[in-house]
């Protein structure tokens, strides 16, 4: 399935906010790995909520830097 991030309170009550399913395989493939698995590899501009409600960049650890957002870029880009 694939919606809206952003179901807020605020939101649901000023908009019509969507949800579908993705019902191709290889479409439901190609959307995990340009988004989800893209988007959980990010280890240089992705920031971790705290449980006080703070934000703390996440610590880049021993690989490459991968950037979700420039992943993206470069391939829409080809």
């Amino acid at each position: 399935f694939c919606s809206s991030a952003d179901w807020m309170e605020r939101n649901l009550m000023q908009r019509i906010e969507v949800c579908f399913p993705i019902l191709d395989a290889t479409l439901a493939q190609r959307v995990y790995d340009e988004t989800l698995a893209n988007y959980l590899g990010d280890n240089a501009q992705a920031w971790i909520l705290q449980p006080d409600g703070r934000y703390e960049r996440a610590a880049r650890g021993d690989g490459p830097a991968h950037s979700a957002q420039r992943t993206l870029l470069a391939k829409l880009t080809g």
